[in-house]
């Protein structure tokens, strides 16, 4: 944060200011950027100009708050500083600038109507969870707000969800559509109630009603939450209306209907999610330490992926062959009655068929979940934008995302470039988010989903237009995946007007990690995933890159192998298998692996490969992870994207280190022999080792081949500083061997601190990429630098 102050800036929040000598009496204006505007800014600062004894005003713009304050110039000095200290707990200062202006005479202090003028650059808060206060009201039978479903204040409710536009004002959200009453308008003016200016701010006499349906749409009698918990206990599921959308409910510890929520969901095997009531239920589930309840508990209430207790009393179906479950804690008072109602963890999936986005439209979610859910119970509030749950990981002492989107989004990431012209990342195919940047702040979108068909794409482009209406960005520069193929990719080829800046998908991920980091580089990027287009025309996924935000260079890379069938090949990774082992043994594949080699097609497949026909090289560590599931029997057809490498990593013994001898990395580019560690790993099949020591073996041998290739780059060119990114990176196993291995060689080493490893975070570094390289034209021709709203130039790629 800064504070300017009659123009000279300073890092140090919260710096006392010198009182003026010349005069005793004296009026500033104060302009407050970031996270100011429906989190009770306003209110706080009225509250604090009246401790003070300070006249003046304070107001809405669209930059964030505008402040006038007059007074002695000591209470003034001493309201600034408190305006630092003393934030309500949702607001975000990111700078506060100050100036000296004539006295009015003044002696009292306002709220007044918000000033829209200039250029928008207010922040917009996430959804926040229900907050203490507002808690207690709802479990206090005296309070108006009893059990109300919709309760919320300036310090929690739906923000992002149901703004349409900004300021934000409630004639800009989906409340509009709610006249408050007597009692919730009086709250709405009252400066020293925590509801004033809270634009959901509702309650039953006013607000949103719930209502619990079946799928013919017939209001069903009694108290809907009552019911819902009613419906759940005897197997049934239920759809229910969240803040982004809607989720599918079924209870946890029932086998039959979590399995019944699978079929109908078409999701075979991947992990649900399961809400519980607090942390002491999550700690009969689950092995929760300080930091994985710190983020349970937060504000945010993420779903945390956390390690089973095996006496737990979940439904098998909850997380198949999975050491791992997701937690998370109610976030909305709908949730806390239900689980107060149901007294019981239940499942709380995504309210979508598989590959579909979340519904979050009324009649659409009838129409797409009738074949899942038994019953409904919705609301009449309407969603602006669907927002999925956001979904967390702790790792060596930190919170590392795995999806930002609800309770995150679209809190800006703070770039420590500026940048020079607004700029639009498209993101990639999977785990899409789109990034738009101005200034110093790249705004990264929900959690899109996967970019495969026309709902998703909707999705995206709405998301993009919504976006840059809040923020007010007119993108000039658009960055994209090179693979021509991605519908991200086709968007940003259609689009007029814009200077086209194509990215490679794996600089992008080193560049997103960089940018996470605030580094510029240049740093060894080690990005491994399951694929990315690279620029010789085949699948990259297994890089080793000098790299900075401009550019890179390919320095080593793993051997690349036929994928036979294309994409068939992601599906079934007996098919990876069969590539690897054909060139490795050819036709006297071992004995040993007789039963991998009876697939039906497994003849076929190897022609397949051997041909290149339908074939492309890839060099993914993604798809060595398939075939080393494959081998070991592990996984030979998954239903999910990573399952094979979820499941591998699952079975490897934690406590094994022994890793296989490989051939060291030389001279650049350098190639990692991927077939040699696939010969050490059935010659241990041969010798009769554990599957799950062998399983482990390959993680710490991928691990030692990470630190050797390091070491190489910086014998030959003195990098020292290391970036891990990529999908594969989301392995804890690895991770946790690779980076204590790194640091103990004396490498610098970064990961991802803000945004996914996995491509939720493309779209941050194609605008990194993107800016830097603006940065650097305008270094190379300062005359002719091209400024904010200067002409476009001819489109470029990487």
């Amino acid at each position: 944060m800064e504070i300017n102050h009659d123009g000279a800036s300073t890092a140090a929040r919260g710096e006392t200011l010198r009182p003026e000598r010349h005069a005793r009496e004296s009026r500033r204006r104060i302009s407050v950027t970031g996270i100011v505007q429906g989190i009770g800014f306003r209110p706080f600062v009225w509250s604090l100009a009246t401790r003070h004894h300070l006249g003046g005003f304070v107001a809405n713009d669209s930059r964030g708050v505008i402040i006038e304050v007059e007074g002695d110039h000591t209470n003034i000095a001493r309201f600034m500083e408190a305006l630092v200290l003393e934030v309500p707990p949702l607001a975000v200062i990111e700078n506060v600038a100050s100036s000296a202006i004539a006295p009015t005479g003044g002696a009292e202090f306002a709220i007044v109507e918000s000033q829209n003028h200039g250029e928008r650059q207010v922040l917009v808060s996430p959804d926040i969870a229900t907050c203490e206060d507002c808690l207690r009201e709802i479990f206090d039978p005296a309070d108006r707000r009893y059990r109300y479903p919709f309760t919320n204040c300036t310090n929690c409710g739906p923000r992002l969800t149901i703004i349409r536009d900004v300021p934000y004002d409630r004639a800009a959200t989906t409340m509009s559509g709610f006249a408050m009453c007597r009692d919730c308008a009086r709250e709405y003016r009252d400066p020293r109630n925590r509801r004033f200016h809270a634009q959901p701010v509702c309650c039953p006499a006013c607000g949103p009603r719930l209502r619990l349906i079946g799928r013919d749409g017939a209001v069903q009698p009694g108290d809907p939450i009552s019911a819902a918990a009613e419906l759940l206990r005897t197997a049934r599921i239920i759809a229910i209306k969240g803040l982004g959308g809607y989720h599918l409910a079924a209870l946890a510890h029932n086998e039959a209907a979590v399995a019944r929520l699978r079929s109908r969901k078409n999701r075979e095997e991947k992990p649900f999610a399961v809400m519980v009531p607090d942390l002491a239920a999550a700690r009969v589930l689950t092995e929760l330490d300080p930091l994985e309840e710190q983020s349970l508990a937060s504000s945010r209430k993420p779903i945390v992926l956390l390690p089973r207790r095996v006496e737990g009393a979940l439904a098998r179906s909850v997380a198949p062959r999975n050491r791992f479950v997701g937690l998370m804690l109610p976030y909305t008072p709908l949730h806390h009655l239900l689980c107060e109602a149901l007294r019981a963890p239940f499942v709380l999936t995504s309210g979508n068929l598989s590959d579909e986005p979340i519904a979050y439209d009324d009649s659409d979610a009838v129409r797409r979940l009738s074949a899942v859910a038994d019953f409904f119970l919705t609301h009449d509030r309407p969603i602006h934008t669907r927002t999925d749950d956001s979904v967390v990981r702790v790792m060596r002492g930190r919170e590392t995302p795995i999806r930002r989107s609800r309770g995150y989004a679209p809190q800006p990431i703070g770039l420590r470039w500026r940048v020079e012209r607004p700029i639009l990342g498209c993101g990639a195919e999977l785990k899409n988010t789109f990034c738009l940047a101005k200034n110093r702040h790249a705004f990264m979108s929900h959690h899109i989903g996967d970019l495969e068909n026309f709902q998703t794409l909707r999705a995206f482009r709405d998301g993009i237009e919504h976006y840059r209406r809040l923020f007010e960005i007119e993108p000039h520069v658009v960055a994209f995946d090179l693979h021509p193929e991605y519908l991200s990719t086709k968007y940003a080829l259609e689009l007029d007007g814009v200077e086209l800046v194509g990215v490679q998908h794996h600089h992008a991920h080193v560049a997103a990690c960089l940018a996470d980091n605030g580094e510029e580089g240049p740093a060894i990027g080690v990005a491994f995933d399951g694929l990315g287009y690279g620029l010789d025309g085949t699948l990259w996924g297994g890089e080793f890159m000098i790299a900075d935000l401009t550019a890179f260079e390919r320095a080593g890379y793993f051997a690349p192998v036929p994928m036979p069938g294309g994409t068939a090949a992601i599906k079934h990774p007996w098919r990876m298998a069969a590539a690897y082992l054909d060139a490795v043994y050819g036709a006297d594949i071992p004995n040993q692996l007789e039963v991998i080699t009876r697939h039906r097609q497994w003849s076929q497949i190897v022609r397949l490969a051997r041909t290149r026909l339908n074939s492309p090289l890839t060099s993914s560590v993604g798809r060595l992870f398939d075939a080393v599931a494959s081998i070991l029997g592990v996984r030979d057809s998954v239903t999910y994207e990573g399952q094979a490498a979820v499941e591998l990593e699952q079975i490897a013994r934690v406590d094994e280190r022994f890793a296989y001898p490989l051939q060291s990395a030389t001279s650049l580019p350098f190639v990692v022999s991927s077939t040699e560690l696939i010969r050490a790993i059935v010659e241990n099949i041969e010798a009769g080792a554990p599957t799950d020591a062998i399983a482990a073996r390959f993680h710490n041998t991928l691990a030692r081949i990470i630190v050797d290739g390091c070491c190489a780059i910086r014998a030959e060119r003195g990098v020292a500083l290391v970036a891990l990114s990529g999908g594969v990176f989301q392995n804890q196993l690895l991770l946790t061997r690779a980076l204590p291995m790194l640091e103990e060689a004396g490498f610098r080493v970064l990961t991802h601190r803000r945004v996914p490893t996995n491509d939720g975070g493309i779209s941050l570094g194609q605008v990194a990429v993107a800016a830097a390289r603006d940065r650097a034209a305008a270094a190379r021709d300062p005359e002719n630098a091209r400024l904010p709203g200067s002409p476009q130039g001819a489109p470029r790629s990487a």
